[in-house]
């Protein structure tokens, strides 16, 4: 873009707009913000829906939605909806709740998959996100795992049928298996290319060659590649413990909150950062196949790191009034 700071300048706009977010969130009652779940979800599932008649479309997805000179993608907000929702819908039924776990979780699952379903049918990697985090929260309200057997029948099939309706997708599991017979498995051998040519210590920051238009979407899906470049084996080994400290905090956050409202709201930020930070790394190292997952906080993307911040105000929120 003739700008050697191009995605540095968009990405601290959006950065400061999320720190904003944050310190805002942080300093409401987490029970109002609670209130508007239903309508949070509700307006995911509009934004969702206009995606598919007016999105925009970049490298072949529709995802965005545009605002004038700005443009957001609405799974993002999708993610944060669907754990204040999973939240209210728990609590208010969990009170009134005479039925088996089954049936529980059934309820709650179906009111869920409509916006599984719209988010999955161009955006598949994250709909998965959605659906763990659905499933999970779950879990922790009622840990019994008879119900958690149909629930991965369930998941199976839905999976079955997502793949079945793009080509692109089963593509992508023979790619997965053998890349270096694909042009489209080119991504995925030059991320191990920079993984392995890191080493254990790195060539040393900003040093990366495989990021000079060898990889594609170095700044997005694969920059933990870069970082393994760059930064070697013990970056790597550093930026995962990163992630596993935030987990761990987030962990006792949960564990401390004031009620069971705040349990779960921390419990489904918990689960939303270790099953996205899990999925990119699996997709980088190819343990799993491709699909863009972003890496949490590190990874280009001004929406992405807005409504990460905003999560993490609702987490701060809980901490404050935590026992």
């Amino acid at each position: 873009f003739h700008d050697p700071s191009y995605y540095f300048k968009k990405q601290l706009f959006a950065t400061a707009l999320g720190l904003l977010c944050l310190y805002v969130v942080a300093h409401m009652d987490y029970h109002w913000i609670l209130k508007w779940a239903p309508l949070f979800y509700v307006g995911s599932l509009i934004l969702s829906g206009l995606v598919l008649v007016i999105g925009d479309e970049y490298n072949g997805s529709k995802r965005w939605l545009s605002l004038g000179p700005l443009s957001f993608q609405p799974a993002e907000f999708a993610k944060v909806a669907v754990i204040l929702f999973l939240t209210f819908l728990i609590c208010r039924t969990r009170k009134k709740r005479r039925s088996g776990g089954i049936v529980f979780a059934g309820k709650i699952l179906l009111c869920i998959l409509p916006i599984v379903g719209l988010v999955g049918t161009n955006n598949l990697s994250t709909a998965v996100i959605i659906l763990g985090i659905a499933i999970l929260l779950i879990f922790v309200s009622n840990p019994k795992y008879l119900q958690f057997v149909w629930m991965g029948v369930l998941g199976i099939g839905f999976a079955g049928i997502f793949l079945s309706l793009e080509s692109y997708r089963l593509e992508r599991l023979a790619v997965w298996r053998d890349p270096e017979a694909y042009d489209k498995g080119f991504q995925t051998i030059q991320g191990l290319y920079a993984i392995g040519s890191g080493g254990i210590f790195g060539t040393g920051l900003g040093s990366s060659v495989q990021k000079l238009g060898f990889v594609p979407e170095a700044q997005n899906d694969m920059i933990f590649s870069i970082i393994c470049e760059e930064l070697g084996l013990l970056g790597a080994i550093a930026t995962i413990a990163i992630f596993a400290l935030m987990i761990w905090r987030l962990r006792h956050i949960a564990m401390h909150a004031a009620d069971y409202e705040g349990l779960l709201i921390a419990g489904g930020i918990l689960i939303h950062i270790a099953i996205q930070v899990i999925l990119n790394i699996a997709v980088v190292t190819n343990t799993i196949p491709n699909t863009g997952i972003t890496l949490p906080f590190i990874s280009y993307g001004g929406t992405s790191v807005l409504f990460l911040l905003g999560e993490m105000g609702l987490a701060l929120s809980v901490s404050r009034q935590c026992r």
